[in-house]
């Protein structure tokens, strides 16, 4: 098994020993030794290409993604892994006092990070943001730097990944506001497979089936900072 993931925690990291782990990781891991698919082989890559990669065969299974329908014309989704708002990351006390995509639409100059590809893009223009103040990065850890250097006035992600960035930098001068659910409700991401893939997919969907909810499941998520409430809505 072939697992493609992004340095983002609290879904995906390596530590100072260069160990993979993360909530999305651990639990790959463990379908893989529950299929008896081992090795378990990770490969660090950029957003941009975890769909390709798929597409064209450099691995078998993506760390979470959104589901959408677009994406969905590309690659197949396993069943739900986590379910999460939006967040913005911005500097340290909010100096533009931004409440989410609709304040940075409203302000005549806020300048919103985004990552190639993702979902956030498409509901910053969808909530007003003008084109033109969107800047496109490739990483997350450009974007946030973005954000701490001033080239940008917030980063719109997923909340939990915002904080897992900030958790992990102590210095950072920065804070993560979350998106209100008026603006965008939670969406669910998943695994993402080869659509050639289908057999695997129905295998991996057994073991979430299994493993989503129970106790090993449950501490795993409490130990990347999701709540009992953020297990049960994939229940």
């Amino acid at each position: 098994m072939k697992f493609a993931y992004l340095q983002e925690p609290p879904f995906c990291f390596t530590d100072a020993a260069g160990k993979l782990g993360g909530c999305d990781a651990v639990l790959a891991d463990k379908i893989c030794q529950m299929l008896e698919l081992e090795p378990f082989s990770s490969i660090e890559t950029e957003f941009v290409e975890l769909l390709p990669g798929l597409v064209e065969g450099r691995w078998e299974m993506t760390t979470g993604l959104f589901i959408s329908e677009e994406r969905s014309k590309l690659v197949d989704f396993t069943r739900p892994i986590w379910s999460l708002p939006d967040g913005l990351m911005v500097a340290k006390a909010n100096p533009l006092d931004l409440t989410g995509y609709g304040s940075i639409a409203r302000h005549p100059a806020a300048v919103l990070a985004v990552i190639s590809g993702q979902i956030q893009h498409q509901t910053a223009l969808r909530n007003g943001v003008p084109p033109q103040r969107i800047r496109i990065f490739a990483t997350q850890a450009e974007a946030a730097e973005a954000v701490a250097a001033g080239q940008a006035d917030a980063y719109a992600s997923v909340a939990m990944a915002h904080r897992g960035y900030v958790n992990g930098r102590p210095g950072a001068l920065l804070d993560v506001i979350d998106v209100p659910a008026s603006e965008r409700q939670p969406a669910a991401g998943a695994f993402a497979l080869a659509k050639s893939n289908d057999a695997l997919r129905r295998r991996v969907d057994q073991c979430l089936g299994d493993l989503l909810g129970s106790v090993w499941h449950r501490d795993l998520m409490s130990q990347h900072g999701f709540s009992n409430s953020d297990v049960d809505r994939l229940l």
